[in-house]
């Protein structure tokens, strides 16, 4: 049986138009060892974790996601342009963002 894990944009004080850097949609992994996640409505300049890595990944966001092999965005591994799938192999991403 699998498990999905929903993970939510952080909730932000204050209102912001929908253009203040907020993806629109779903980004899904599936980790090896803890299953399928979802990110919904990423914030743009967020650095968001990937448990264990991705094994594949579906960028169902309006934007392009850059996937990172490190835990800190910050070694750029690949890119996920919106509505993309994708399988990974070693070196599995670590970390995601979304421009």
């Amino acid at each position: 049986m699998r498990l999905r894990h929903t993970l939510g944009a952080p909730a932000l004080v204050g209102t912001l138009p929908a253009s203040a850097g907020a993806a629109v949609g779903t980004f899904s992994y599936v980790s090896p060892e803890y299953g399928d996640f979802d990110i919904t409505d990423p914030v743009g300049s967020e650095c968001f974790l990937l448990l264990q890595g991705a094994t594949s990944a579906v960028n169902g966001t309006n934007s392009t996601a850059t996937l990172y092999a490190d835990r800190g965005c910050e070694e750029p591994l690949s890119t996920l342009d919106p509505g993309a799938a994708r399988g990974f192999a070693e070196p599995v991403p670590h970390s995601v963002s979304f421009a």
